[in-house]
């Protein structure tokens, strides 16, 4: 009995050893096994990840949130008048007087030129970094004069000793000069106010200004200066009849967003940074240059640029990892070919041996990253493992061809990998031709395998 079951197991000890069938399915098996720890991995990248935008949004809070402003708007209050009946109980009469009201029409600026000049830098918190910048803008422009007869309002009833100025902000908490506006030749400040109608903007109110410097038989030119120190983007809302936009950055890395892109024949980007200019008519966007009662939420006009990193050490990281998959089949692949190919016998737990060696791969090369540039980490991963995986080899097939072949495939691969991360617009092309090339080249080298025995 004993010598029958000793007989079934050296039976199917050989079956594995000699039966291609089972080979690929102990190969495949061993792949599925492998996607474990790949997960975690892939979990564990993105961990650092949420980490990391968390670091990033305290720097920035701390720093200056984006920018995005909405103004010089003129806010005119005017009256309106209302009949009622008061019912009087001595004579039991009613009577009607007339109640008084006031409201306020804001008006947008005839034209609006802006100016912007930012500064980028790094601030870092332990491991992580974050682009912050300084930027100074000049606005400039001019009002027409007021006429709100389509809107039902007389001149007569506009109280225009109490007329200011409003200038709305995201970044309050980063402006870094006194608010001040000349208009024509007389100086106005301005105080933090609070406006319901614009409740995720914080407004900033001029105190009252002089008849003779509102547009009630003349235009009047305005301007006015504003420093912050903000993160992520700059936004302008283009409530002039004729709005422009005028940026500079050192900043290498930028992103047009909104409703209105620059010029081409202007825009300049290069490694010194960028320049870009906007222009955006009346026409081009739909909402009205007066309004009643309350400031219309514009959010969805306003245009400007996004400082963005274009892809940060974890997220190169994380598409590194997404090919995890891709170099552990295609490394067994190699291994099962020169197996097949050598009749060299390659153990189960070689393999596992060598597929948990290319995912340490992925851990050497987050923990890296975190204190050197992606490039240096995913060189010193790569040599690494490598490394290993070829020294490995030896002991295993023992000679020197097959461990070469090995080590010079998986640098290919992972050299095919990292240009891959790298490129944005064409990463699938590139993908794609490369996959192809080694398909084509995996059917050429197992094209005199004898795939009927076992």
């Amino acid at each position: 009995m004993e010598s029958k079951h000793t007989l079934q197991q050296n039976k199917f000890g050989n079956w594995l050893k000699t039966s291609i069938t089972a080979r690929m399915l102990m190969v495949g098996f061993l792949i599925l096994i492998l996607l474990i720890p790949l997960t975690f991995i892939e979990s564990l990248i993105l961990e650092r990840s949420f980490r990391q935008k968390d670091v990033v949004n305290e720097i920035n809070q701390k720093w200056g949130n984006n920018v995005l402003i909405y103004g010089p708007i003129l806010k005119l209050p005017y009256k309106t008048y209302n009949e009622i009946s008061i019912f009087n109980d001595k004579t039991k009469i009613y009577r009607k007087e007339i109640e008084t009201t006031i409201n306020y029409a804001y008006l947008f600026p005839e034209v609006l030129d802006a100016k912007s000049t930012a500064e980028s830098k790094t601030l870092h918190r332990g491991n992580f970094e974050s682009a912050v910048f300084t930027t100074k803008m000049n606005f400039s422009g001019n009002y027409i004069v007021t006429d709100l007869s389509s809107k039902d309002i007389k001149n007569e009833d506009i109280v225009w000793n109490k007329a200011s100025i409003i200038v709305n902000t995201s970044n309050l908490k980063g402006i870094k000069n006194e608010m001040r506006m000349m208009l024509n030749e007389n100086t106005y400040n301005f105080e933090t106010n609070f406006n319901e109608s614009l409740s995720h903007l914080d407004e900033l109110e001029s105190s009252f200004i002089n008849e003779k410097d509102l547009p009630i038989t003349n235009s009047v030119n305005f301007k006015f200066d504003m420093t912050f120190n903000g993160s992520q983007q700059i936004e302008l809302i283009p409530i002039g009849k004729t709005t422009t936009m005028k940026m500079e950055s050192n900043w290498v890395d930028p992103s047009f967003i909104g409703n209105y892109l620059p010029n081409d024949e202007t825009k300049v980007i290069s490694a010194d940074g960028f320049k870009a200019d906007w222009k955006v008519l009346h026409i081009n966007r739909a909402f009205s240059q007066q309004y009643l009662n309350k400031i219309p939420n514009l959010d969805e006009f306003a245009f400007g640029t996004k400082f963005m990193v274009m892809v940060d050490e974890y997220q190169k990281s994380e598409r590194s990892a997404k090919y995890g998959f891709l170099v552990i089949a295609l490394t067994f692949l190699v291994f099962f070919l020169i197996q097949t190919l050598s009749k060299i016998h390659i153990h189960p737990f070689q393999y596992l041996m060598i597929g948990l060696a290319l995912t340490m791969f992925y851990t050497l090369l987050v923990s890296i990253s975190e204190h050197s540039n992606f490039l240096k980490a995913y060189l010193i991963a790569g040599i690494s493992v490598i490394v290993l995986i070829s020294l490995y080899s030896k002991s295993i097939l023992k000679t020197f061809k097959f461990p070469l072949f090995i080590g010079i495939s998986l640098t290919a691969l992972y050299a095919f990998i990292y240009i891959i991360i790298q490129l944005e617009n064409y990463a699938l092309l590139v993908g794609s031709i490369g996959l192809f090339l080694i398909l084509a080249a995996v059917m050429f080298v197992s094209r005199k395998i004898d795939w009927n025995n076992g």
